[in-house]
């Protein structure tokens, strides 16, 4: 790749580089309308008074809006035209937008929010090491593996309404769980909350009921990536998952990154997948690369004490990947539209350090991890706040998320 160069102060270590430039929805703290933007380092580029000013080719009603719908709409032909006009107007010298420093906001002084309308969401179980996990610690340790999970992308429709942006509080969920040795169902707080490290794609096209997409042509339907915590209530989904999958333990709330970071942008760190064995039906087969090296971590944060990371792990390690996992949710008619998310699951790696949830790193709760502050954790408490990072480095060029974190509030 191309070394560039901004006549902006960009830290060395910034997730929002001029090689990334990812968009989302922010708002001035004391304005408070809402408006789109362009991440750079410490600051954001005001799309909005960008248009105004007429150093962009689209209208400023489009970044004038609570989502960035309507943007994405218009095709990647505009949008990634948009994000590398940007780019020149931050590398070039004699960049007008340098007299025009009004159109760079800090991002201490906004506040973010969630930059898209969710229209449907769906969850895959797309990393065979935490499905492997799962299967040995509720199943069988000789045969962990459903005999359907390496012939299809496995998933599920889960609830859009509930996903928040990064920062919110989460409060604890109530439900119906099955204590040990019990014959009857309680009523109560989850005693196991967990988080569970994803990532999520928002999908950039439409498609007409009836249609399917190929997984050659599935990269013009995926707008870009976002960090994802998919809040689970491990007590409550066992006791009424069989037979139609998880509901109140998963429906109570899940975090969202509020930078949508571009599939080009992350284009220099693709990297081939898992073998996949045995052989996909012709409909998710497909070629090159396409995978992607992204460094994640999880963050644990008790109250009034210092965070302690819990898990690295990586995107690389998916066994399904997105253009697989779009082909399958289309390939029975299934209509998709602007804005849809569709999250990895869990993103476990191959040993305890790189496990994406707390049931895999306390091993179902048998093993309690020990925190600086002394004390001991099998899943989240009250008070706890879960943050998660990623980023793609290579060449010296690093291409970041920034971060998702979420912290749970006690139950009523």
């Amino acid at each position: 790749m191309k070394k560039l160069t901004s006549w902006l102060d960009i830290p060395a270590d910034s997730d929002f580089s001029i090689y990334n430039l990812p968009f989302g929805i922010f708002s001035k703290k004391k304005k408070g309308k809402t408006r789109a933007g362009i991440a750079i380092g410490h600051q954001i580029v005001d799309l909005a008074a960008l248009a105004e000013a007429e150093m962009i080719a689209v209208s400023p009603f489009v970044f004038r809006q609570s989502t960035l719908n309507d943007f994405i709409a218009l095709g990647k032909e505009v949008t990634n035209k948009v994000r590398l006009d940007v780019q020149k107007l931050l590398v070039d010298k004699n960049s007008p937008l340098q007299k025009k420093p009004e159109i760079l906001v800090l991002q201490a002084d906004v506040q973010m929010h969630l930059p898209i309308h969710i229209g449907d969401y769906t969850d895959f179980y797309s990393s065979i090491e935490h499905a492997t996990n799962v299967g040995k610690m509720f199943r069988d340790p000789e045969n962990a593996l459903l005999p359907n999970w390496k012939h299809i992308p496995v998933g599920y429709h889960g609830r859009a309404s509930s996903i928040v942006v990064s920062g919110t509080p989460i409060k604890r969920p109530k439900g119906q769980v099955m204590p040990k040795d019990a014959t009857e169902p309680a009523f109560k707080p989850s005693g196991r909350l967990d988080f569970e490290l994803e990532m999520g794609f928002i999908t950039g096209k439409r498609t007409q009921l009836g249609d399917s997409v190929a997984t050659a042509d599935a990269a013009d339907y995926i707008f870009g990536l976002v960090l994802f915590n998919d809040w689970s209530a491990r007590d409550i989904q066992k006791w009424e998952y069989v037979p139609l999958g998880p509901f109140l333990g998963k429906s109570f709330g899940s975090s969202m990154s509020p930078w949508i970071v571009t599939l080009e942008a992350l284009a220099p760190f693709k990297v081939a997948g898992p073998k996949q064995d045995p052989k996909v039906l012709p409909y998710l087969k497909y070629t090159g690369k396409n995978n992607y090296d992204i460094q994640l971590e999880v963050g644990l944060q008790p109250e009034n004490s210092e965070e302690q990371t819990v898990s690295t792990s990586n995107l690389k390690y998916m066994y399904w990947n997105m253009r697989q996992q779009l082909a399958h949710h289309t390939v029975n008619g299934c209509n998709i539209n602007v804005g849809d998310v569709m999250a990895s699951g869990t993103i476990s790696g191959k040993d305890e350090s790189s496990y994406g949830s707390m049931l895999e790193i306390s091993w179902g709760g048998t093993k309690p991890i020990s925190l600086k502050d002394g004390s001991t954790r099998t899943f989240i408490e009250d008070n706890d706040t879960v943050i998660m990072r990623g980023f793609a480095e290579k060449d010296g060029i690093r291409v970041g998320f920034g971060d998702v974190s979420g912290k749970i509030l006690p139950s009523d």
